[in-house]
């Protein structure tokens, strides 16, 4: 963390400020930012409008240090000064941004998956209705038959990560498509949980594909209810705002853009598992002891393709569990 002074001179730095820029306190105090870092334009251009989040960017210190930060700057009007602050994204990236790697591997096995075993699957499921109809014994051909289908489904949501069309992107008013996810929520899976709305009522329309957008909503709105179950009190929140400043890419290579959009669904319970926090967005990885890991890398690939980023976060006091999503708006 920086604080800057009204001339933009560096008046404070903190311990994990100094580590992570390898220079000290003392000897950043007095000099103007720019002495100390190479600002991306970004900055520059946006930082006038009284708050700027830049994700996933690289600065350069004046000492040729590079090192890759999400960059959050707010203003304390009443004295003019800034406060700056540098988190390290080199470590791990909370939003599945960084190395796509694990995901791509993901693709292959679930093309290589749904093409190997489904057809033996329904072969297998036809043998146990003929069984059935034959007289055979029905509990067990029950059995298999609900089995299969079990298989059949978790094979088709892998292959979701095979789907490489591009999404069809059109302005959209996201409030229909989020009341939608609402009533589907209450009418099932989270029937007998408190959903509700902090909205944004002047949020611009959103460069979306509906029908993947949807898929997202109700994806994190099923993780937050079944992450409630069998907790006091359950509650479920969905907020809109529109973030001024915000700035990022949404795989590597990827140009910057402006993402002011923010949709969060937010709920009262645990968190996830503090030991794969780092790694929600990877396939495979869960903290639900039957859980498969394919929810949120899913909703991390639909949200990249519609141009926009997801992350986890715990916020608030007490903690709340935050999966904010970024996209851009229609008119940028």
């Amino acid at each position: 963390m920086l604080v800057l002074d009204p001339g933009d001179c560096i008046v404070f730095a903190n311990g994990a400020c100094e580590l992570l820029l390898n220079q000290s306190e003392r000897s950043m105090r007095g000099l103007g930012v720019t002495q100390v870092l190479d600002l991306p334009e970004d900055y520059v251009r946006n930082r006038d409008r009284g708050g700027l989040a830049l994700l996933d960017t690289e600065l350069v210190t004046r000492r040729g240090h590079r090192i890759r930060v999400d960059m959050t700057e707010a203003l304390l009007p009443e004295r003019g000064w800034r406060v700056v602050s540098l988190h390290d994204a080199s470590a791990g990236r909370r939003h599945g941004v960084g190395d796509r790697g694990g995901a791509r591997a993901a693709m292959g096995a679930a093309a290589m998956l749904a093409h190997e075993i489904k057809n033996p699957l329904s072969g297998i499921r036809g043998a146990a209705q003929l069984l059935g109809d034959a007289g055979g014994e029905r509990e067990l051909t029950e059995l298999i038959t609900t089995e299969v289908d079990r298989i059949a489904a978790l094979i088709d949501r892998m292959q979701d990560f095979t789907d490489t069309r591009p999404p069809a992107l059109a302005a959209a008013n996201i409030y229909p498509l989020l009341a939608h996810a609402k009533r589907v929520a209450q009418a099932g899976f989270a029937r007998g949980v408190t959903i509700e709305e902090r909205f944004d009522p002047s949020l611009p329309d959103v460069m979306i594909d509906g029908d993947r957008f949807l898929q997202v909503i109700l994806n994190l709105m099923k993780n937050a209810a079944e992450a409630l179950a069998g907790r006091p009190n359950p509650r479920i929140q969905i907020a809109t705002a529109y973030r001024h400043g915000m700035s990022a890419s949404a795989a590597p290579g990827r140009p910057r853009q402006k993402l002011p959009i923010e949709i969060c669904v937010l709920d009262n319970g645990p968190g996830a598992p503090i030991d794969i926090t780092e790694h929600l967005f990877e396939p495979f990885v869960s903290g639900k002891p039957e859980g498969q890991g394919l929810g949120l890398p899913l909703v991390d690939k639909l949200v990249r393709d519609m141009g926009g980023i997801v992350a986890y976060a715990r916020e608030g006091e007490p903690e709340w569990t935050v999966l904010r999503i970024l996209l851009p708006r229609a008119d940028a």
